[in-house]
């Protein structure tokens, strides 16, 4: 019953996250203090805001599993001070030691801090989409992570997965199934979800978001993206979602803001294309139903145009 109310009552005070809040847990690197969301099962909620000093690199969440034989981390983190940090809070919790960590994708967030892991003789989990993300684009994650990071970035590395997966990795410990799931083409080259059949709840990575509006990269294909979704991941129907980005949730509500903003993209786009439209007049497209999601700012014009870009050519 209390897990029901915590997760009542992260649903209820989601609506008041902001990415104005520079940081909400001051005395760690961290910008939250890690949760239970179900038992067993932790996340330190990271900013809906782009990566700044303020909050150390930590805008995507970065969550724990407890087992009674260890420890399963989803994302290293930014820096290797931030996964210290993670650390920090997971010997709060348990003294099992940390067995394994999953990269949820290739980039920087879920992937700079695998040096502070490794050192510690963690082995580190990813897609091999990720980890050819990592070896190709590693040092200029690092680069930025320096520009914003400053001082904080002290001791970060690129250091790659050691343990790689293609469709899925499956593993049974302290009675918990975990399976980690390529589910198929998303928002990155080698997003991975963790699954936890037994529990109902799914760690989606960067496939789903919350609260904050999402990227569209250059190269991203939103018509796979909605084709993995609707069907990959909704015949799993997870009782409870930890996203990429945002509060711990329900299907429903990462639906509306990942699947279901990607179709009314596409389809604002897609009217724009036949109706004569061209690429400088789709940036402004009516995207006006999403305005109240973090990052609508930054992202709202570039995600048209990327999207008309691509379906251009479709």
């Amino acid at each position: 019953m209390k897990h029901l109310v915590a997760l009542l009552m992260l649903v209820a005070t989601a609506a008041a996250a902001s990415e104005d809040i520079a940081d909400q847990y001051p005395q760690s690197e961290l910008y939250s203090k890690p949760v239970e969301f179900i038992p067993h099962v932790f996340t330190a909620i990271g900013a809906t805001a782009p990566p700044t000093y303020e909050n150390a690199g930590h805008n995507n969440n970065l969550s724990f599993i407890v087992t009674s034989e260890g420890v399963v981390v989803v994302n290293a983190g930014a820096s290797n001070r931030l996964a210290a940090a993670l650390h920090d809070e997971i010997r709060r919790v348990t003294d099992q030691p940390v067995v394994l960590v999953i990269n949820e994708n290739g980039q920087g967030h879920a992937m700079l801090g695998n040096g502070y892991w490794r050192d510690q003789g963690v082995d580190v989990l990813a897609h091999v989409d990720a980890v050819e993300e990592t070896r190709k684009n590693g040092d200029f994650m690092l680069q930025g992570m320096h520009a914003y990071n400053r001082d904080r970035a002290e001791g970060t590395r690129v250091e790659h997965a050691n343990l790689t997966f293609k469709d899925r990795h499956e593993l049974t410990l302290g009675g918990v199934r975990i399976e980690v799931l390529h589910l198929g083409p998303a928002h990155d080259p080698g997003d991975a979800q963790v699954w936890l059949p037994d529990l109902g709840l799914m760690l989606t990575g960067d496939m789903a978001f919350h609260e904050r509006m999402l990227p569209i990269f250059e190269g991203t294909c939103t018509k796979c993206w909605i084709e993995t979704w609707e069907t990959k991941l909704e015949p799993l129907a997870p009782t409870y979602v930890i996203p990429g980005h945002g509060h711990p949730t329900n299907l429903a509500q990462v639906r509306r803001y990942t699947h279901d903003y990607l179709v009314d993209l596409r389809e604002k786009i897609a009217a724009h294309i036949d109706a004569g439209g061209d690429l400088a007049s789709a940036y402004y497209v009516d995207q006006s139903a999403w305005a109240h999601l973090d990052t609508f700012e930054e992202l709202a014009t570039k995600n048209a145009g990327r999207v008309f870009a691509e379906m251009e050519w479709e």
